[in-house]
């Protein structure tokens, strides 16, 4: 099945709402982790690693209430927590690095900033941290159901080291880091509806173009042989998609209603789609079970 549907849907909504961050981006600082100045803060990383995970927890097992949260939801909360690809580590988007004296300070932020050098900084210090002991702390969690302090003890002193010793001293000729910038609140929001359709069919795979091929329609995908049928309600799809984005340039109406259509619209073609493949398996069937009859008819006769 052709993945172009749900492709183009995510492609031109999130682009036509985030052209003037990308128009922005040209000049953006670099966006590697700064390894040297892990052993400054891996200790503070650690300790609020340690609080993400119990808060998280807490917050799981109120939102399943009665229920009882599973060792395998705290597994999973555990994997996540580190990986900026998921919502458990959006924690790490509010923390700046601070240069105080000759320490590295890790301050909360009220909003979400933009991910640079810092923030990918941080996200290699805790996965450095949890490491292939994800499994490990969840387990513990689950089993002994510690507080936060015994919970930070446990794994920032017995397990991951990282706050056995102080850490050094920064350097003097040490660069600065780039300053915090808040992330807008809609491409908050978009990233975070992006991550929520990660379950849908076809979602997996999903790419993103840039606005000139999608205006163009050019290189969406490969060809794979799918019918005429096929092919031209994609067209159709794309070129109703393509006058969305347009009217949205010079109307600019609301981008949640904008969104939400597109995601619906694809959801009916999918449908379709899965409508008619359907029908076209029960026909063959039908028609191999009558072959088969036929045949047994003969060999009686």
């Amino acid at each position: 099945m052709k993945k172009q549907i749900l492709i183009l849907t995510i492609s031109i909504t999130l682009l036509s709402t985030l052209i003037p961050i990308s128009n922005c981006q040209k000049n953006s600082p670099q966006t590697v982790a700064r390894k040297e100045d892990i052993p400054y803060i891996k200790c503070q990383v650690c300790e609020t690693l340690a609080s993400q995970l119990y808060n998280q927890v807490q917050k799981q097992k109120t939102q399943i209430s009665p229920k009882k949260i599973t060792e395998y939801q705290i597994i999973e909360i555990a994997e996540n927590v580190c990986n900026l690809k998921k919502e458990e580590a959006d924690w790490i988007l509010k923390i700046d690095i601070v240069e105080q004296g000759d320490k590295l300070e890790l301050v909360e932020q009220d909003a979400e900033g933009m991910c640079n050098s810092e923030c990918k900084t941080i996200e290699r210090a805790c996965s450095q941290i949890i490491e292939y002991s994800d499994t490990d702390v969840a387990e513990y969690i689950f089993s002994s159901k510690p507080d936060l302090q015994t919970l930070t003890n446990y794994l920032c002193k017995s397990l991951s080291k990282a706050c056995s010793t102080k850490p050094p001293p920064v350097p003097k000729n040490r660069i600065p880091g780039e300053p915090f910038m808040a992330k807008p609140a809609k491409e908050a929001e978009m990233e975070k509806m992006m991550r929520s359709m990660q379950g849908m069919p076809g979602a997996p795979g999903m790419k993103m173009y840039s606005r000139d091929d999608l205006m163009n329609n050019k290189n969406l995908g490969d060809e794979d042989g799918d019918e005429d049928e096929d092919e031209d309600e994609s067209d159709k799809f794309a070129s109703n998609l393509k006058k969305v984005f347009k009217e949205k340039e010079s109307k600019k109406p609301d981008w949640k209603q904008t969104i939400s259509k597109g995601i619906k619209d694809s959801s009916e073609a999918l449908k379709k789609h899965a409508y008619r493949v359907s029908n076209r398996a029960r026909q063959w069937w039908g028609g191999k079970k009558t072959g088969q009859k036929s045949n047994a008819g003969k060999i009686e006769l």
